[in-house]
């Protein structure tokens, strides 16, 4: 791949991660996102003009709870191992914050996946290809709008509708919009859809 045709790449990726983090209620301005191509190699290529990826790492904080942090790392390692995984943890210590995601360009090894799953109880550690964000999957025309409900509106349907969490219909946790929301076990989300008769009809989903 052409260096030009790399930086485009990174573009999206960049682009999907910030609508990513935008859309969970995490502070980020319109101008991260609708940034144009040109914009984007000039702020992150280095001297060589290739795309930086060190660069692209950010932080947000959370719009309903500010002292809650978000940290997106952008690895330049193909294969992502434990060592990438210990340089991502340095950071969130060091600074503080219990939530990650990692974006990597190839795959991630088995080994590095375990340490998320070593390290949940101290830390919510999420992985992404750049593959995954080349494209917007929430953009796309046929899914429909999906709204992550609050605790208190998840017991508002549940005693509405004099229902047990169990019989609601199930979304998987690795369910690409699941992923995309970052919803957890038990999260209920309002799937709304365009309906001949009615304008548009609500459904609910728990992640399981």
């Amino acid at each position: 791949m052409s260096e030009g045709d790399e930086s485009a790449k990174l573009w999206k990726v960049n682009r999907t991660m910030h609508e990513l983090v935008k859309d969970r209620g995490f502070s980020v301005s319109d101008e991260e996102i609708n940034m144009d191509l040109a914009t984007f190699r000039q702020s992150f290529s280095n001297q060589t003009g290739s795309v930086d990826r060190n660069q692209l790492n950010f932080f947000s904080n959370s719009m309903a709870n500010p002292n809650e942090q978000l940290f997106v790392f952008f690895s330049d390692e193909k294969s992502v191992g434990v060592k990438t995984m210990r340089k991502m943890l340095s950071i969130l210590e060091e600074k503080g914050i219990q939530q990650g995601i990692i974006v990597f360009p190839g795959n991630m090894t088995p080994s590095a996946r375990k340490v998320i799953v070593a390290m949940a109880s101290q830390y919510r550690l999420e992985e992404f290809s750049e593959s995954d964000l080349l494209v917007n999957i929430t953009h796309h025309t046929l899914v429909p709008r999906h709204e992550v409900l609050s605790p208190t509106e998840k017991k508002v349907l549940l005693e509405k509708y004099r229902l047990k969490e169990t019989q609601l219909p199930r979304i998987q946790l690795a369910d690409p919009v699941a992923r995309y929301y970052g919803l957890r076990r038990g999260q209920v989300v309002k799937i709304t859809r365009p309906s001949e008769t009615s304008g548009r009809y609500a459904s609910y989903r728990i992640c399981f």
